[in-house]
């Protein structure tokens, strides 16, 4: 189990190094020395793990589903411990604990942060909580595809013909995501630059975007959308984490693989539009629209961040459309829309059959090919449940600490859907810097466990104290 642990997570410890390397060049040639020395450390400790290529050997012939669902979470453990070191070895005099939290947030995208104005921090460490989005957006795809096992099997055949994943098949389709993953990144990038956003604001934003992350390079989202043509802009690009990491390559080869490998996609994009033609039909006309639509887009994508305008009326709805999410094999988080039509259509059929014993109902969507099985629904429902009971464990503690039942309850909602406070949800004065120890690991904690699929910790829990 260690040795498969250490073979997975290594790889990340290689971009870990990527990323310090690059910022300590990006810290010399704009001449920003302040918190260059913390680079250099961090490099060389996130370095250490890498020796064990000499001791450690690939075998992942006969791995269980248990050690790749145990990987997963010790790398949500592991992981951010190196990306808190340049917080905590910066001129900033922060604590281990506020700088492990950071980087937990930006490894999960959620995006809370203990930093009260982003203006005091030297543009390389406000590079770096963007690149720590980045590659947390990276593992929490990879981990898909590592825990592919415990899901359906429509997800599966969108990937493989397998039964199941084997080394080989597992290094192919995480080259392709890291290749679609890079790609899009870029391209957000090369859009923003289009629309006259600044160089180094638009390389923040692009690891933001394509990961779902909340952090931002400034502290208010008006000194970056100063203009409607930007804010449509930037509402537009956050439908990329929004859809599948495939959705465009799906679309161009769908005539020769079939329209199921876009089933959920199609499904997501007419949600979304009635959505919008809901929200234009009935909020008042004197609110400009476009700001209503980047809460629209950033709610269904997970990102979490708003302009100042937006409406505190409508928070309890975009915290529903942030519950439900986004696509499956996106970087947003949510309990997923496919999932709840699906859970939603066999519960129908399950009470009209009651009522029509004669009449046979097959649980099947429209675009599949695939019969729904009843174990499938079983999960979609647990996950559903687990996250209930999450909800109300974390309100229950969070609400012990000072803030308000409402406040605690909206918090709890966005810590396990990995999204970010803002003005769009009434908690934008939310300070977690001042938060007790206590707090602060227990959405450490939450962070973790809405960033990994809920069903993966019963499946674990069940190896270790259940063992017949």
């Amino acid at each position: 189990m260690i040795n498969f642990s250490i073979y997975y997570l290594r790889f990340f410890n290689i971009l870990i190094c990527i990323l310090c390397f690059l910022n300590i060049l990006y810290s010399y040639y704009f001449d920003l020395y302040l918190n260059v020395d913390s680079y250099f450390y961090t490099l060389i400790i996130s370095f250490l793990p890498l020796f064990s290529f000499f001791f450690v050997k690939k075998n992942l012939l006969k791995v269980s589903i248990f050690t790749k669902i145990f990987s997963v979470i010790l790398g949500y453990i592991l992981l951010p411990i190196f990306l808190a070191l340049p917080y905590y070895l910066s001129i900033y005099n922060i604590t281990f604990l506020n700088a492990y939290f950071e980087s937990v947030s930006g490894f999960t995208s959620t995006g809370f942060t203990i930093f009260d104005n982003i203006k005091h921090l030297d543009e390389s460490l406000i590079l770096w909580r963007s690149s720590s989005q980045w590659l947390g957006g990276l593992y929490f795809l990879f981990s898909i595809i590592l825990l592919i096992d415990i899901f359906d099997d429509n997800l599966k055949k969108t990937f493989t013909n397998f039964l199941a994943f084997n080394s080989a098949e597992i290094f192919k389709q995480s080259l392709k995501i890291f290749i679609f993953y890079s790609f899009l990144t870029i391209i957000i990038f090369i859009i923003l630059n289009i629309f006259d956003f600044r160089s180094y604001i638009s390389l923040n934003l692009s690891m933001s975007l394509i990961s779902s992350g909340g952090f931002l390079p400034v502290n208010n989202l008006e000194i970056i959308l100063n203009s409607q043509t930007k804010i449509i802009i930037f509402s537009l690009l956050m439908l990329v984490s929004f859809l599948s990491l495939f959705f465009l390559y799906n679309l161009l080869i769908y005539k020769k693989k079939g329209i199921k490998f876009i089933q959920e996609d199609i499904y997501l994009i007419a949600y979304l539009m009635v959505i919008i033609f809901c929200f234009f039909l009935f909020v008042n006309k004197d609110i400009n629209f476009s700001i209503i639509l980047l809460s629209i887009t950033s709610s269904v994508s997970n990102i979490g961040v708003s302009l100042r305008s937006s409406p505190d009326y409508l928070s309890f709805l975009f915290l529903i459309l942030i519950i439900i999410g986004g696509s499956f094999f996106s970087t947003s988080s949510g309990l997923r829309f496919l999932k709840l039509v699906s859970l939603f259509k066999f519960s129908i059929n399950e009470i009209i059959s009651n009522a029509k014993p004669k009449n046979v109902y097959i649980n099947k969507l429209l675009f599949s090919e695939k019969i729904m099985e009843k174990s499938d629904f079983y999960k979609y429902f647990l996950s559903i449940l687990i996250f209930i009971v999450s909800l109300i464990i974390l309100s229950s503690f969070i609400s012990v600490s000072g803030l308000s039942f409402e406040n605690s309850f909206k918090l709890s909602i966005l810590t396990l859907m990995n999204t970010v406070n803002s003005h769009m949800t009434e908690l934008s004065g939310i300070y977690f810097d001042q938060m007790s120890g206590l707090t602060k690991y227990l959405i450490i904690i939450f962070m973790i466990i809405g960033r990994v699929e809920l069903l993966s910790f019963l499946i674990l829990f069940k190896k270790f104290f259940f063992k017949n």
